[in-house]
């Protein structure tokens, strides 16, 4: 299989080089270039193994992906060629920048990540289904979170813990019993994304510190635009595209305090499953 291959153009590598090309053994007089950057892959949240090749690579560099999570040296590295490994969760067309070790760019490229179409979740609840399309392009770190509690079978046999009826309904985050299992780690908030807390879509609850969200989720009943930017805003990472009558259905359910929580159902509103089924 062909390796996708990013060239800079001769006028970036020019400048990248300095225009001389030296390979000096004096640190001071050596400079970092930059001549080829490919990928083995570019499947969505599937692992990409980067490499990049150029001259006094061993001075140190900086990669910037927006297609990428978790960008990680793999051992091996030479002066000449440097070997990255990353999970692609962008899509589209994202920007790649190298830089050296003094901030100084020396690469710079977009590459398309295709996605054949958009990752929908169909969620069963105790008042019926519900299909989420999600939205990768606006929101990558929190449709991955999401995806990964998905897989993983976090959410079944969660429950609404929290329902308003003219707000919004909560989930995602305790079991019948008001107790709350292990969590990953907390995500980046991706509010401002252009997403709008509009009725029908789903957006991550967290605390009042802003990089906070985890497993917890809700969906709007009516629509909410002031989440967008109020207390550093929430998060939208998809729509209900199919089920919102069962959303309306668990809206209306009773609720009352309890455990300490308000507005928790009387009668549990379960998640029987959750399963990605596109």
């Amino acid at each position: 299989m062909k390796l996708p291959v990013f060239l800079l153009s001769s006028v970036a590598l020019l400048s990248a080089c300095g225009g001389s090309g030296s390979d000096s053994s004096s640190p001071a007089t050596r400079k970092v270039s930059i001549s080829e950057v490919s990928s083995d892959q570019l499947v969505y949240r599937k692992t990409s193994v980067i490499t990049v090749k150029g001259q006094n690579l061993d001075l140190g560099i900086n990669m910037s992906h927006q297609g990428c999570l978790k960008i990680t040296e793999l051992t091996g590295s030479t002066p000449t060629q440097k070997v990255f490994s990353c999970k692609i969760i962008g899509v589209g067309s994202v920007p790649i920048v190298i830089s050296d070790g003094s901030s100084n760019s020396l690469y710079a490229n977009n590459v398309t990540i295709p996605l054949a179409k958009q990752p929908q979740v169909t969620m069963t609840t105790s008042l019926g289904s519900v299909v989420l399309e999600l939205n990768p392009a606006k929101a990558p770190i929190t449709v991955d979170n999401f995806l990964n509690y998905v897989e993983s079978g976090f959410y079944v046999n969660k429950i609404f813990h929290r329902v308003i009826q003219d707000f919004m309904i909560q989930g995602g985050g305790f079991n019948a019993d008001l107790t709350q299992p292990a969590t990953q780690a907390p995500i980046k908030l991706e509010a401002g994304n252009g997403l709008s807390n509009l009725r029908g879509t789903i957006a991550m609850a967290r605390t009042e510190v802003l990089d906070s969200a985890t497993a917890q989720f809700f969906i709007n009943v009516v629509d909410n635009q002031a989440l967008d930017t109020n207390a550093g805003g929430y998060a939208v990472f998809g729509k209900v595209v199919s089920g919102i009558e069962t959303v309306d259905k668990i809206k209306v359910v009773p609720t009352s305090t309890r455990g300490g929580l308000q507005n928790v159902p009387v009668t549990s509103v379960l998640i029987n499953s959750m399963i990605q089924t596109q």
